[in-house]
């Protein structure tokens, strides 16, 4: 998942957090959406074809779909936190942005599948069977669990700044608003409009789709490293500036690293300084940069500041 998609959830956060501690608090919030996910895909898809309700079972789909989504995210939080190497010296970040890219295909593959077996079943409408009031109550129970859970993750990722659990924090929340869909499509089973159990089936499918490109199309975009928003590149330039010694700074280029940013900078000092006393300035700069930001790395480029030439000037 791209940082700038609900860049907004981590971003009220100012307290450091150290890699043991956001490996730890996503291996934990992770198994809890497990454990609920597992109940709930049991529930969904078992009570689902015994009260023949297509909306309920492709909820439970969904949830199964979840469970996979969740093992990719332990797997690439595991991997994330692996220290540098030689074959990957600013480090193993870009997992998480893997996993999210994983994530947004699953949930466009789910979805598209869903909204298709939906269809045919419209096309068929004479057949839809009428489901009992048991749906509608598990689908009440799942609506409830899955709000829990999103409100749960997303604390978590707002905490730890993660954009791997912001993005699977709102496939939760996703899940909620598929499971309401589905619960408004069996009440108007129940009420006598069997056709609005499978379009509510359609709905779901549909919504899950769009959240998967988005967060595919995010990843995809980090991969590409596209640079960091805007107001941050600016926050940075200002502490640069503030910086004893600079000039100016210029040519001040980012790039994400799943939740942190690699940048590099040109940084203008006096001209009749030392070679030493630039390279200070340079490395004062970077320390107070990886200070106040997300910053894994900020790679200086000193450039001199020539006075201008008062003999060449008009009167």
């Amino acid at each position: 998942m791209h940082p700038h998609a609900h860049q907004r959830d981590i971003a009220d956060e100012d307290s450091p957090v150290n890699a043991a501690e956001r490996a730890q608090a996503a291996a934990r919030s992770t198994w809890v959406s497990v454990a609920v996910n597992s109940v709930l895909a049991a529930a969904q898809v078992g009570v689902g074809l015994t009260a023949r309700s297509q909306g309920l079972v492709a909820d439970g789909i969904h949830s199964l779909s979840d469970l996979v989504a969740d093992f990719v995210v332990l797997f690439a939080n595991q991997h994330s936190q692996k220290d540098p190497d030689d074959d990957h010296p600013y480090g193993h970040q870009r997992f998480e942005t893997g996993a999210s890219l994983v994530l947004g295909l699953l949930l466009l593959v789910v979805g598209v599948a869903m909204v298709g077996t939906a269809a045919g079943k419209l096309q068929h409408a004479d057949t839809i069977a009428h489901t009992t009031p048991l749906a509608l109550w598990v689908a009440a129970v799942v609506l409830v669990a899955k709000e829990s859970l999103f409100r749960y993750m997303l604390r978590v990722a707002r905490r730890v700044k993660s954009s791997m659990l912001v993005a699977n924090a709102w496939h939760a929340r996703s899940d909620a608003a598929s499971s309401l869909v589905v619960g408004l499509g069996i009440i108007g089973n129940l009420a006598g409009y069997p056709i609005l159990d499978p379009i509510a089936a359609l709905i779901v499918g549909f919504l899950i789709a769009k959240m998967g490109w988005t967060f595919s199309w995010n990843a995809m975009n980090e991969l590409m490293d596209q640079s960091a928003d805007e107001s941050e590149v600016l926050a940075i330039r200002d502490t640069i500036l503030q910086t004893p010694g600079v000039i100016d700074v210029h040519e001040l280029r980012t790039r994400q690293m799943a939740d942190l940013i690699v940048a590099d900078a040109h940084i203008v000092v006096a001209a009749n300084i030392s070679v030493v006393e630039g390279h200070d300035i340079g490395v004062e700069a970077r320390r107070r940069v990886l200070q106040r930001h997300r910053v894994l790395n900020l790679m200086t480029h000193i450039d001199p500041h020539e006075a201008p030439d008062l003999d060449h000037l008009p009167g």
